[in-house]
């Protein structure tokens, strides 16, 4: 009955902040220690995103539809490969690349290494920072429809860096999409779609690790924080693609520098173990 009261609570926080630009990755790393309960490993985080991206295929289903149907029409029917949602297709394609192949390649040390909190508390706090200057001075001049193969490549080696938690993949992503001059919403918005490749891909990959591997829990709870991941992560989805809208993510970047600055604080002082 505990197991699964920590899958319902870790469920949450994987909803509440997949899509937010403050790293699911970290919060379900540092809360568990603060808690008590120790690291709940990178087969159980990468697993529980599945919910998350599936709310991320429900909510945007009309756009998901259009872009792979243009895309697959357009490999046999030349007229359609000048389509924007053709392109689309095959952005989202290529900027997935780059956190495919590297995420293979680096999987011991991601599930290792990149889960020390000294690592995770120093990329709150940069990543926050890059964000906030990325917000700040962003031309704010593209729409979505706008992308072009460079930026599609450029927002992919961003959203790899992700691999890291304490990074966000939304956040690093938008962070790009500002530099590059596209509106909140519009940058937003394909941070959301470009991650379902990558995120579904490697919750499916982890599965062999439940149980087992470096997972505490089995699947009764794996798949109770998936559910609630769901649920709390489709309602997430709808209030920040209207919170962004009209304003900026200077309360995003102010938490980043918090939370980093105070898992920092407690790994040195010795509250946390690293």
């Amino acid at each position: 009955m505990w197991e699964l009261l920590q899958a319902v609570i870790l469920g949450t926080i994987q909803g509440l902040t997949e899509f937010l630009p403050i790293s699911s990755s970290a919060h379900l790393r540092i809360l568990p220690e603060m808690f008590g309960w120790g690291d709940p490993g990178a087969a159980f985080t990468a697993v529980i995103q599945i919910g998350t991206e599936l709310a991320v295929l429900i909510y945007f289903r009309h756009d998901i539809w259009r872009i792979g149907s243009t895309w697959l029409r357009s490999l046999f029917r030349p007229e359609y490969r000048g389509h924007l949602d053709a392109r689309m297709g095959w952005f989202i394609i290529i900027g997935s690349l780059p956190i495919v192949l590297l995420g293979v390649a680096l999987k011991d040390v991601i599930e290792s290494d990149f889960r020390s909190l000294w690592i995770i508390g120093t990329t709150l706090i940069v990543l926050g920072i890059v964000l906030g200057v990325a917000d700040r001075i962003s031309s704010n001049s593209k729409q979505i429809r706008q992308i072009t193969l460079r930026d599609a490549v450029l927002m992919g080696l961003a959203q790899a860096c992700a691999l890291i938690p304490g990074v966000s993949r939304s956040g690093a992503t938008i962070s790009m999409g500002r530099f590059l001059g596209y509106e909140r919403e519009a940058a937003t918005r394909y941070a959301f779609l470009l991650a379902i490749p990558a995120v579904v891909g490697a919750g499916l990959f982890e599965l062999k690790e439940i149980p087992g591997g470096d997972n505490p829990y089995g699947w009764t709870p794996t798949i109770v924080a998936t559910v609630v991941s769901f649920v709390v992560g489709y309602a997430a989805i709808a209030w920040l693609l209207r919170y962004v809208s009209t304003r900026s993510y200077a309360p995003f970047v102010l938490y980043r520098i918090g939370l980093g600055t105070l898992t920092l604080v407690l790994v040195g002082t010795g509250v946390l173990a690293a």
